[in-house]
């Protein structure tokens, strides 16, 4: 068991509040959480945290990891020429070996910046869960699927394969975008979520292209065409989320479903600002994605929190939109609702382990009038000291502890680079 102590805890149930309360892990799992006691079990290691904030990790609920090969690479294009001219290209010439590699280092970026799960779409699944699972890292997958696919029905095998292989491992079903999918393929996804009482996820209303795209076709915005289909009656969403009509927004919050935004890649590829405050009033359940390091550049959720609350308030013209509480909320809890990790998303006895040690002793968090305000308003990855996933310690001060040295991963990584620029 791991003791954590002399510290405060940000919890989120029933409502955000800070603590001073002890908080044991058994295994992957939270035992206890409540005031120091004197009938302590022998620990295997006790932690002080002098003061500092322990709290659950943050969930990046749509992520690209081994897109961290394109890091730097695929700049300055809009979202269309940056997939036809940058991204597909390249891709195509990915291997197992490099998706493994540049996993490991986004999870490396992920740990360092506080993040304990992703809600992954992308290729070479093998690889991707080889190196999650190595490293200790939590991840969802979501099925990319989409008119290059070769074999359609591969989808549901994976359905069947990741949610049976590893703790660590879960599946959900979706498609890569409407304009990527036919309306057969996106019929049989539809299919697969009555088949198995699923949630579905895709990319949805990106960009404004993609929408009058949509609507030239079938007549119907992205979300209307696939709650049509049956796409989403067991639930699910989409990511990004930027340029949704009224009824759309009205169509996410009476089918409950998720919208994933990922406000550092929307404005990097110029695709816009999504309308976060008007879905957060009307009910709609809300979470955070980076998206891929190709698109970011960074998988920094500070900064995606920040940009969250100041582009609402810009946008909004109201400075009290989309306050740094239901921001955080978004963050630990939302992420964990969209990814179906229900017991990830708080600090309770019975939750799984997956924490973090934010370092309260550093000049950005001080002085403290307000925790949470402090974390997204000024809050930065020098803050994170520690980062747990299922039990196991990932991250702390500036060691990796992912299966292998650091070194080796970005050499490995330069070297797929130094090949792919032949």
């Amino acid at each position: 068991m791991i003791r954590f102590y002399n510290g405060r805890v940000l919890r989120f149930q029933p409502e955000l509040r800070l603590t001073e309360d002890e908080v044991w892990v058994d295994g992957g799992r939270i035992a206890y959480v409540g005031p120091a006691r004197t009938d302590r079990p022998a620990f295997e290691r006790q932690i002080d945290l002098k003061g500092d904030l322990l709290m659950p990790g943050f969930k990046n609920a749509h992520s690209h990891t081994a897109m961290t090969f394109l890091r730097s690479k695929a700049d300055n294009l809009p979202l269309d020429r940056w997939l036809s001219e940058q991204v597909w290209p390249n891709e195509a010439r990915l291997t197992d070996e490099a998706v493994y590699t540049f996993t490991k280092l986004g999870i490396m970026e992920y740990v360092s910046s506080g993040i304990t799960a992703c809600f992954d779409m992308y290729v070479h699944n093998d690889a991707f869960t080889a190196a999650c699972i190595e490293a200790g890292f939590r991840a969802v997958i979501c099925s990319g699927l989409n008119n290059f696919d070769r074999d359609v029905e591969q989808t549901e095998r994976d359905y069947l394969k990741y949610n049976s292989l590893h703790e660590l491992i879960s599946f959900r079903l979706g498609i890569h975008a409407e304009y990527t999918t036919c309306m057969e393929r996106m019929e049989y996804a539809a299919g697969l979520a009555e088949k198995y009482h699923a949630p579905c996820f895709t990319h949805l209303s990106e960009t404004k292209a993609e929408v009058e795209g949509c609507i030239a076709r079938y007549g119907k915005t992205p979300p209307q065409l696939l709650d049509e289909l049956g796409f989403f009656r067991y639930g699910g969403g989409g990511y990004h989320c930027v340029h949704m009509s009224g009824e759309d927004i009205a169509l996410f919050a009476e089918k409950g479903l998720w919208a994933v935004t990922c406000p550092g890649s929307n404005l990097k590829l110029a695709s816009g600002v999504a309308p976060i405050e008007k879905l957060r009033k009307a009910g709609v359940k809300l979470a955070i994605g980076t998206d891929g390091a190709a698109s970011n550049n960074a998988l920094d959720f500070f900064r995606e929190m920040y940009l969250v609350t100041a582009l609402q308030k810009l946008v909004e013209g109201d400075a009290s939109a989309c306050p740094a509480g239901e921001v955080l909320r978004m963050a630990c809890v939302g992420g964990a609702g969209a990814m179906g990790l229900d017991d990830c998303d708080d600090i309770a006895p019975g939750k799984k382990a997956d924490l973090i040690v934010i370092d309260l002793c550093r000049p950005n968090m001080q002085p403290v009038h307000s925790i949470p305000d402090n974390l997204v308003y000024a809050g930065s990855k020098e803050n994170v000291r520690l980062t747990m996933v299922n039990g196991k310690i990932l991250y702390e001060n500036g060691e990796f502890f992912v299966g292998e040295e650091p070194e080796r991963i970005y050499a490995a990584g330069n070297a797929f680079i130094r090949e792919l620029k032949k």
